[in-house]
């Protein structure tokens, strides 16, 4: 390569917008220019390099093996050039830009929709997208800036942030009418016996029905008798508290209907206890409005703030 012409930040770019596109035509209708001015370019930045970055036939353009691994490692960093030169460019002004977030079902139902809603109100042109999803998914690949989920394992360039309660509990319960027909269980192992309201992930995998005490773990799979995916959960609630069986799931779900007594709580001193959900995204891109969030749920774990039930327990 030689060094005293090395490519400029603005011919990367259209080397990356052909391999996006799959095309220079393409790539030079999203760039507004022409496409014998887009192929000239990248036919540039391949001589300043001394290596063929794309394969051209009659029929497509795609990447070298080469030019694979240099699309790969600039395409984050120039998207961190653009977040950065519109971060300079906004400083002082009002923060703007799409919010989208990859999250699992479990943290809309009472934990993600109160921070949304005073984002919104403290930030009022950002938009947010938010996509549901119970799969393990790459959220940058999905085109979102962060995701929220339990206990994922993230990549090295990934930073994870608590959102919502510290600490939060699953709870097993029923309604009074079922536990007056069927009796109460005291130990996981009586589950197997009882009906059960299970649910499923989009996955298709059921949710666990993990119990502890003390130092002892159990994991059962009671037989369903109903079966509602994690979408349902508040179907899957209603039909427990007409007596339909015993559901476990977040206690934080079931709290207002145990206060009511329309569920009575089962087995207390084997509800298990876990880390609360946390947002991540790359530690190489925080464009502005991911950043005024993720200062937003900062402040709330400050002051707690809307979570009174974080750790606590029921007995």
């Amino acid at each position: 390569m030689d060094t005293h012409r090395e490519p400029s930040l603005d011919d990367l770019s259209v080397f990356l917008a052909v391999c996006e596109a799959s095309g220079f035509r393409a790539a030079a209708k999203r760039l507004g220019l022409s496409a014998s001015s887009v192929s000239d370019t990248v036919t540039r930045v391949e001589a300043q390099l001394g290596v063929p970055l794309l394969t051209r036939n009659t029929r497509s353009v795609m990447p070298t093996e080469a030019g694979r691994e240099l699309a790969a490692r600039i395409s984050p960093l120039l998207a961190e050039t653009r977040a950065a030169l519109h971060d300079v460019a906004g400083a002082g002004q009002q923060v703007r830009g799409l919010l989208k977030l990859n999250v699992a079902g479990a943290v809309m139902v009472d934990i993600l929709p109160p921070l949304i809603d005073r984002f919104l109100l403290r930030h009022p042109a950002v938009r947010v997208e938010i996509m549901v999803d119970d799969r393990l998914v790459d959220v940058v690949a999905e085109g979102c800036a962060a995701g929220i989920r339990y206990g994922e394992h993230l990549a090295q360039d990934m930073i994870a942030v608590p959102i919502g309660p510290q600490f939060q509990q699953g709870a097993l319960a029923a309604a009074p009418s079922y536990l007056s027909a069927r009796g109460s269980p005291s130990h996981p192992g009586e589950l197997l016996n009882h009906e059960c309201i299970r649910m499923r992930f989009s996955s298709g995998a059921l949710t666990a029905w993990r119990f502890e005490r003390d130092a002892e773990a159990l994991t059962v799979d009671p037989p369903g008798r109903l079966i509602i995916a994690t979408d349902g959960a508040a179907a899957a609630i209603d039909l427990a508290r007409a007596g339909r069986g015993l559901i476990f799931t977040f206690r934080n779900w079931l709290d207002p209907y145990l206060q009511s007594g329309e569920l009575v709580p089962v087995m207390t001193d084997w509800w298990p206890q876990f880390e609360g959900p946390r947002l991540y995204f790359s530690s190489r891109l925080m464009p502005a409005p991911l950043r005024a969030f993720v200062d937003l749920v900062s402040e709330e774990r400050g002051t707690r703030h809307g979570w009174p039930w974080a750790g606590a327990r029921l007995r």
